[in-house]
């Protein structure tokens, strides 16, 4: 039987992480290259994840940074020209770019968006993001892939695709009502939707897809939201945001080998209840 470790071992093979300077993305790149891979930061901040990118090559991690809009089908394909033309192959890919909105972001005015109000232009450019940017660059990176005869696909979801959000750990005393918005529940149930289609629609093909559903992931939260959310899950907190990239290598890795068309949730216990 093969050595377990060695089934982690990603040396010689090709990564792009989309949302690759995000909150977990960052994590997902330095994870994939510490296992050996060539890693692409892909994001539509090109400065930024040229600039990480540099950074983990410092500490002798093979990287390069690229932009990229994930809802433009040009750009991605440009993307993925330019990972085959750097590595000569594409192995992994992982999509952790969406649109997320939080209380503390440039889209926090939403919040305050009843459903029966709910702009149709926001909708649109959600879906656009979250569903139609995972679609391009499925897409694009299968070609490579179905050539190499070898490719994993992982789709970053939510619980919030699972569920729908408990609207009332937003509340608060005295103040106006606030919400997660619609698209992203709707958005992260239909990257589970596109994670199975991908997995048996290329069966045969040697090109697996799985997703991976974090639980809430702990970035500066006030203590009221982190007490109301931490009391939802069976583990009483929420994640740290390294706590998804064991997860992660595990469905890039071989050691996910006879995975497919699954979802790995690691949500604290947020589910099981």
């Amino acid at each position: 039987m093969t050595d377990i470790f060695t089934k982690f071992d990603l040396t010689g093979q090709t990564a792009v992480v989309t949302g690759g300077i995000g909150l977990l993305g960052r994590g997902f790149v330095k994870t994939l290259a510490q296992a050996g891979a060539s890693v692409i930061v892909a994001d539509i901040n090109e400065k930024a994840a040229q600039s990480y990118a540099k950074e983990l090559r410092e500490e002798k991690l093979e990287a390069r940074g690229i932009g990229v809009n994930v809802t433009d089908k040009n750009s991605v394909e440009g993307l993925v020209s330019k990972t085959v033309d750097t590595y000569g192959r594409l192995d992994v890919l992982v999509c952790s770019a969406a649109m997320d909105p939080k209380f503390d972001d440039s889209q926090t005015g939403q919040h305050s968006n009843t459903f029966e109000d709910y702009p149709l232009q926001m909708w649109n450019d959600a879906l656009n993001v979250n569903l139609t940017g995972l679609f391009l660059c499925a897409q694009a990176a299968v070609k490579p892939m179905l050539e190499q005869d070898h490719g994993v696909i992982i789709n970053i979801c939510s619980t919030y695709g699972l569920t729908g959000p408990d609207q009332r750990i937003y509340e608060r005393p005295g103040k106006a009502p606030r919400y997660k918005p619609v698209f992203y529940s709707v958005t992260k149930a239909g990257v589970l939707g596109l994670t199975r289609y991908l997995a048996t629609y290329y069966a045969g093909k040697n090109i697996r897809a799985n997703a991976l559903t974090p639980g809430g992931v702990y970035n500066d939260h006030d203590e009221e939201f982190t007490r109301r959310y931490s009391y939802r899950t069976v583990m009483g907190r929420m994640a740290d945001k390294d706590e998804m990239n064991g997860a992660m290598l595990f469905l890039a890795s071989d050691a996910s080998s006879y995975m497919t068309g699954s979802n790995l949730v690691v949500d604290g216990g947020w589910t099981a209840w």
